[in-house]
């Protein structure tokens, strides 16, 4: 029986990961490298500033980064928000863990201005014992830091928890974390996570989905 739940956000609770891929790739290419919507989607995952570290190597300063991450996020949330909503029955699922007193954090690569963007405007902080984005780490994921930081916020440990989340990078911290997981197939076919054994369900959104029959409940 799993005593909590942990969420990641982009592309887990929202359906955003593309509007983020178009926002990185229009950025990167004002920086002089083209890249392949698909080569986004295969090399853009993490924090920003690791992103641009990785991939430049020393080119940019600290302070540049920071503010090349800015830029990209500001562009990113100005074109989503027409459009911002939780995938399809998540918010009948927070409500029906909420009811049967199951603890629920959040663990995010996102920026802390993307995560109140979406917590605020969909008035989210109610459901959630924690909400821990970028700034709440040393390491972004596959380093399972994240998932142990939103599992304590709960008085929990990461084994205890059923995870969600959408990407192979968020799928890999989840196994070092040692916590099962549900992938939401909002950006990668299920066949990318092939060599996993930890997850328990591939999932469209969240219609139809049962605490029961995900072992939260008995």
């Amino acid at each position: 029986m799993k005593k909590g739940i942990i969420f990641d956000m982009d592309g887990t609770m929202v359906d955003n990961m593309m509007v983020h891929h178009r926002a990185w790739q229009r950025k990167l290419a004002e920086l002089g490298l083209d890249l392949s919507i698909d080569e986004v989607k295969e090399k853009i995952h993490g924090i920003n500033e690791e992103i641009l570290e990785r991939i430049f190597g020393d080119r940019f300063t600290v302070e540049e980064r920071r503010r090349i991450s800015w830029e990209k996020e500001a562009a990113y949330r100005e074109i989503f928000l027409p459009e911002l909503r939780l995938l399809p029955g998540l918010q009948g699922f927070l409500e029906m863990a909420k009811a049967a007193n199951i603890p629920m954090a959040i663990g995010t690569a996102a920026p802390t201005e993307n995560v109140e963007f979406v917590m605020d405007n969909l008035r989210l902080h109610p459901y959630f014992k924690g909400v821990f984005d970028a700034k709440s780490v040393t390491k972004g994921k596959p380093d399972p830091e994240i998932f142990h930081v939103a599992a304590a916020a709960m008085g929990l440990s990461t084994a205890d928890c059923l995870i969600f989340e959408d990407s192979v990078t968020g799928a890999e911290a989840a196994r070092r974390a040692g916590a099962q997981a549900v992938i939401v197939t909002t950006t990668h076919g299920r066949e990318e996570f092939a060599h996993f054994n930890h997850i328990v369900r591939f999932v469209e959104d969240f219609e139809g989905l049962e605490l029961r029959n995900l072992g939260l409940i008995g």
